[in-house]
């Protein structure tokens, strides 16, 4: 599992290149060159993903213009010692959250997406933590930075809806079958301290 890592990282380096060399060279034979690396580039992470090689494509092989990571906001909303997590489709749990709108800043998307997936209004307070994926292990084919942020209920009822069949509060000792790609033990336990802390140092890599 770790080869197949080390060979993710290498696959997204020379997509990142590629698309660079794409967005700024103006040599017809240097952008012929870039687009075939960021090909190669596509089929090593296919190889590596067992993704077809089409969906590769159309999640990076289309993107112009200077390659960023893809930010993922995660509401933590903590009652005494229990934290919201809210239920998949697949079963597992996740705090809410999800990918940042172009559009929206972390802390607007932050609100947005607890609206969506647990029915309740926030309030954004501190920033948690931002990590890498590399920490959930996630195997895509674009960077991930996931921005983790402490938030105050306000109001509102859960709902399901067409991301999530359910929520509940629970106890860092008790928790659901994680989605661990979206969040950790150790990522849920980070926003239980910063939420006790008077002075909270954000986490970031």
């Amino acid at each position: 599992m770790e080869d197949a890592f080390v060979w993710l990282d290498w696959a997204r380096e020379l997509q990142s290149l590629a698309q660079a060399g794409l967005a700024y060279s103006k040599d017809v034979y240097d952008l012929e060159r870039f687009a075939r690396i960021r090909e190669i580039s596509a089929e090593i992470m296919s190889r590596q993903t067992e993704l077809p090689l089409e969906k590769i494509r159309s999640l990076f092989c289309n993107e112009t213009g200077y390659q960023t990571p893809k930010i993922d906001t995660r509401a933590a909303i903590i009652r005494g010692d229990t934290i919201l997590l809210v239920q998949e489709r697949d079963g597992t749990w996740a705090l809410p959250g999800g990918w940042c709108d172009a559009d929206q800043t972390i802390a607007a998307n932050t609100v947005k997406e607890t609206r969506e997936e647990a029915g309740l209004d926030v309030r954004p307070i501190r920033l948690v933590a931002l990590h890498g994926a590399h920490r959930n292990h996630a195997v895509c084919p674009y960077g991930i930075c996931k921005a983790f942020v402490l938030c105050e209920e306000l109001s509102g009822a859960f709902e399901p809806n067409t991301e999530t069949i359910a929520s509940g509060y629970f106890s860092l000792d008790n928790l659901p079958p994680l989605a661990t790609q979206k969040n950790t033990p150790e990522q849920i336990a980070l926003c239980f301290e910063a939420a006790r802390a008077a002075n909270w140092e954000t986490q970031f890599d």
